[in-house]
């Protein structure tokens, strides 16, 4: 929530309502995700040797360094002082138009299948339910404004699927 704003670049400024509203949201996430955790799930030490926690923490930490390089890769397409639109290259860009949301519901994936938990569930699929149409809303976007430069292969948000 505040590591991708503060490195944007850009005269784009932020509405300060978005800003309010995305604050909000984290709090009142990270409450319910919390009390899942803390209160209702009674999770033990033996839980750390899992197979369910050990293959969702991995899941969730690639998809952590995934979002941050195709965050990375989206800040970069510009130099300073560039104007206009890039097609972005390299990792998971080259699977798919919006590298960054489909490493994030990876990571929302990771957390869900370690915790096991009821509010990790519905958080992925609130993540899914949010991120696909508006990737899928971007790819299109990607196709009309740069037509046959595109790379044809290329899906929207899932790699070899959609």
């Amino acid at each position: 929530m505040f590591i991708y704003p503060l490195q944007m670049r850009g005269p784009k400024p932020m509405p300060i309502g978005v800003c309010l509203l995305a604050f909000f949201y984290c709090i009142t996430n990270g409450f319910v995700q919390g009390a899942s955790l803390g209160i209702h799930n009674a999770y033990d030490d033996d839980w750390l040797r899992t197979p369910n926690f050990i293959i969702g923490a991995a899941l969730f930490l690639y998809g952590f360094v995934e979002n941050i390089r195709a965050d990375r890769t989206l800040r970069n397409l510009r130099r300073p002082g560039e104007t206009g639109y890039k097609i972005p290259r390299g990792g998971l860009f080259e699977y798919v138009s919006c590298a960054n949301f489909f490493a994030e519901i990876l990571e929302w994936l990771g957390f869900a299948i370690a915790t096991s938990s009821h509010a990790g569930w519905s958080f992925f699929v609130f993540t899914v339910i949010n991120l696909v149409p508006r990737g899928v809303s971007h790819h299109r976007w990607y196709l009309e404004k740069f037509r046959e430069d595109y790379p044809s292969y290329r899906r929207a948000v899932i790699p070899f699927l959609l």
